[in-house]
């Protein structure tokens, strides 16, 4: 017992003091070279499948086509009997809903569809599938301190990031796997007008199992829940 004790205590003092001693850049490269070691993020030319299950709705399915050499975006989205797909090339917007391309505003408006909509989306899978890899974008500020979190009851070395004004407000934490740097769980928060957190708000998705994407290992399951209740929101499924 004594021996299981000792190297208890001597694990988590080491695992301290290495906390202390690297630097976010360092996690983050670390990271980076687990999750796209060949470094294809990006010319990243793909299909990504996925299936958004939610506790208040039927499961929407998307099929998701990003370009990044050709500045491409495609997503199709099919709910119940409701498809709706985006198609950005460049500055170029295409909308359709249900096949029919030809759409009024009137009908834009009741499904919620418009081009601001499809860049949001673009913006948002681009993100979260491109992550840790995004985190080297320029107005993203990686904070030097790297943090050591116990969370839900497993130990994390933690990047705080923030954004240079253009880019966005929130503040996100990333947490990964102190052994082989795998991104395991990312936190984000929104901020009040002084930039402090609103520790009520925001979001925590954990992040389970892998898919090899383009050379890429990339979260196949992400489930969501509220910073301020622990309240499930829903889980986004990636499938090959």
């Amino acid at each position: 017992m004594r021996i299981l004790i000792t190297a208890s205590v001597l694990f988590l003092f080491n695992f301290l003091s290495f906390s202390q001693q690297i630097s976010g850049l360092d996690v983050l490269d670390k990271a980076i070279k687990y999750h796209d070691s060949q470094n294809k993020w990006k010319t990243f030319n793909d299909t990504l499948y996925v299936t958004m299950e939610s506790p208040k709705n039927s499961n929407r399915t998307s099929k998701i086509i990003i370009n990044l050499p050709k500045e491409q975006f495609y997503l199709k989205t099919k709910r119940d009997s409701i498809i709706s797909e985006y198609n950005l090339n460049k500055d170029k917007c295409l909308i359709s809903l249900n096949g029919k391309t030809n759409l009024s505003n009137a009908v834009l408006k009741t499904h919620n569809l418009s081009c601001e909509r499809a860049n949001l989306y673009k913006n948002y899978y681009t993100y979260l599938y491109g992550l840790p890899m995004k985190l080297k974008d320029k107005g993203t500020i990686i904070h030097e301190k790297v943090e050591q979190k116990t969370f839900k009851g497993k130990p994390y070395l933690v990047l705080k990031a923030t954004y240079e004004a253009s880019v966005g407000k929130d503040v996100w934490y990333f947490y990964f796997n102190p052994k082989t740097y795998a991104m395991e769980v990312y936190q984000f928060y929104k901020t009040d007008h002084n930039g402090s957190i609103k520790k009520d708000s925001g979001e925590y998705i954990l992040l389970t199992d892998e898919e090899i994407i383009n050379g890429i290992k990339m979260p196949k399951t992400r489930a969501w829940y509220y910073n301020k209740d622990d309240g499930y929101l829903g889980t986004d499924i990636l499938n090959k």
